[in-house]
């Protein structure tokens, strides 16, 4: 909390962002609100909607309160751009998909009228999203199409490569997964030095692989993604995709996969070591290799309050 009031306190608004979204599981409600309040100001006076956005969806989705009727005035009195975009984003956030959908088909008639080709081809990739939500894969595909037309005019190429791992997933989730991993493959070449996109690739490789329950070769795709993720804002969306198919593992009694492979997380990321090694010794334990007094023992070296959290979870994971 202390980091987060810091950059509060600092004016450091695109850290602060980044410190609400990822580190908010770990405030009490009361330290939440604390932290909301303050966030709230800085956004409004650095006009930062982004910030907004994320202040409202915390309020709505962990303290209960509705308070979207503040940023639907904000954004009807305003003629920029982004308070608009971010209102509807906030309703695909909070689960209100049509209208997200409504208010970005309005958003695009103004940016298509004005000519903002860049805004356009938010909107298309946004409301691609909102689709591939509602398992409408096949709109989803025809938006992706023409926010990549859009960007090729712009020469965006960072986002061009984005849009193609995005489209190898859905092409995925419509139920063709061997193309799906060719688009995502021919796009490898051309990420060896953007580590953001290289995680999306991995993470999204992991979720084929895990569909047709080849885990191993999931496990293997949560390696290369933490790798790459390090140092990046990707870091705990990589964890989780880890702890996404460790927990399945433990629910299936599929001890054996965790055992053999958790040792290469152990080398490859050595300050986790500790909890990896505490994850091996629990896996060992419920397949009846090691004694309950050894998994303490292990579990004793991890601090991390979060991560012991973690291995609670995994130890109490059953059909």
């Amino acid at each position: 909390m202390k980091e987060i009031l810091k950059a509060i306190e600092e004016k450091d608004v695109e850290k602060v962002r980044r410190l609400l979204y990822y580190r908010v599981d770990d405030l009490s409600d009361e330290e939440l609100r604390e932290v909301l309040e303050k966030a709230e100001k800085l956004a409004l006076e650095a006009k930062d909607w982004e910030l907004y956005k994320l202040v409202l969806y915390y309020y709505h989705e962990v303290l209960n309160e509705d308070r979207i009727n503040e940023f639907e005035k904000l954004a009807k009195e305003s003629e920029e751009f982004e308070p608009k975009f971010h209102l509807a984003d906030l309703y695909y956030l909070i689960g209100d998909l049509e209208k997200s959908l409504e208010l970005f088909r309005a958003l695009l008639e103004e940016e298509v009228a004005n000519g903002n080709i860049g805004h356009a081809a938010s909107i298309y990739y946004s409301m691609a999203m909102i689709h591939e939500e509602l398992q409408e894969y096949e709109k989803a595909l025809q938006l992706i199409e023409k926010a990549r037309e859009l960007y090729e005019k712009l020469g965006d190429e960072k986002e061009l490569l984005r849009i193609e791992i995005h489209r190898g997933y859905i092409t995925f989730e419509a139920g063709d997964t061997y193309r799906g991993k060719a688009i995502i493959a021919g796009v490898l070449p051309k990420i060896l030095n953007e580590d953001e996109l290289l995680v999306e690739a991995h993470l999204s490789f992991e979720e084929m692989f895990e569909e047709v329950e080849n885990y191993e070769a999931a496990l293997q795709e949560c390696l290369y993604a933490l790798i790459r993720a390090r140092g990046t804002d990707y870091e705990d969306i990589a964890f989780s995709s880890l702890m996404d198919v460790l927990w399945q593992l433990f629910l299936e009694d599929d001890f054996e996969t965790v055992y053999l492979n958790v040792d290469t997380f152990s080398e490859a990321l050595p300050e986790l070591r500790d909890f990896f090694e505490a994850v091996k010794k629990l896996a060992l334990f419920k397949d009846g290799k090691v004694e309950e007094e050894e998994v303490k023992k292990d579990v004793e070296k991890v601090k991390d309050p979060r991560l012991l959290e973690m291995l609670e979870l995994l130890g109490e994971a059953e059909l």
